[in-house]
């Protein structure tokens, strides 16, 4: 479920942009809490809704705009069972919401690197505030994952520096961790060798020439992928948290009830 078209974090490795004109410039579907509504009186609410997997419904408008917070007002309305995935602190504004339902939220942390941050995702708020954010929400008792994803060859690869996003997170509270590796289309890899030049054989030896080709995205060689996964679940594995990888396949990583966090949505009664 997606409040919005576009997003506006603009975040270099993002795919959204090659399905969605105008991708980086986000606006509120139209009628979107009407055709909501109505699409919850049909809906089956024993399945979990995923807000949102393109289009962070924080996007920079949400702040002004609030569709997001009214759409958790009618969910909360009808008992439904909701992730919620950002890489915004302002869902912190809508605790008094999430702490009366059936939601949790994953946020997506790439790295602890605020001056990185701000070259992989340039308008999208620091880690620091996220990691704030993420103290806040755990403390409040609203349950929490936290996706390292995507995970960049020479970027953002290096284990102490996934070693500190998890000790932190599991420090605050979180209680899963979600990851893959970074996924090539050709407009986010122009993006990406764009923001890393240094690095540009590197991404092209690796996904061009030694990458495979599943479904029309160019992903690295199943071997290299595979040892990163399994770090970032042995990392999991020391701080007791659970593991997954929903986008690589790899289902014998896997150490929790689902692969992208719904099972941390509370239960009802």
């Amino acid at each position: 479920m997606s409040p919005y078209t576009g997003c506006g974090h603009a975040c270099r490795y993002c795919y959204i942009t090659s399905y969605i004109r105008n991708g980086f410039n986000p606006r509120v579907k139209e009628k979107f809490l009407l055709h909501l509504r109505r699409d919850l009186v049909k809906a089956d609410l024993s399945l979990p809704i995923s807000i949102a997997n393109s289009s962070d419904p924080y996007t920079p408008p949400e702040g002004v705009l609030k569709v997001t917070r009214e759409a958790l007002r009618m969910l909360l309305s009808f008992d439904a069972g909701v992730i919620i995935i950002t890489k915004s602190n302002l869902v912190v504004r809508d605790l008094d919401i999430l702490c009366r339902g059936r939601f949790t939220v994953s946020f997506t942390i790439t790295t602890l690197d605020d001056s990185l941050a701000r070259v992989l995702e340039p308008y999208a708020p620091p880690p620091s505030m996220r990691v704030e954010a993420l103290r806040v929400l755990c403390k409040a008792g609203v349950p929490c994952s936290v996706r390292i994803d995507p995970i960049i060859p020479g970027v953002n690869d290096d284990f102490d520096s996934i070693k500190r996003i998890v000790s932190l997170v599991a420090e605050l509270g979180v209680k899963h961790i979600v990851s893959s590796t970074y996924k090539a289309k050709p407009d986010n890899f122009n993006r990406v060798l764009e923001a890393f030049p240094g690095k540009a054989d590197l991404f092209k030896r690796l996904y061009l020439e030694g990458g495979v080709k599943i479904g029309g995205v160019r992903y690295m060689g199943e071997k290299l992928r595979y040892s990163y996964m399994k770090m970032v679940r042995g990392l999991a594995d020391d701080y007791g948290l659970t593991f997954s990888t929903c986008r690589e396949g790899f289902r014998d990583l896997q150490s929790s009830e689902t692969c992208d966090g719904t099972h941390l949505i509370p239960r009802r009664g």
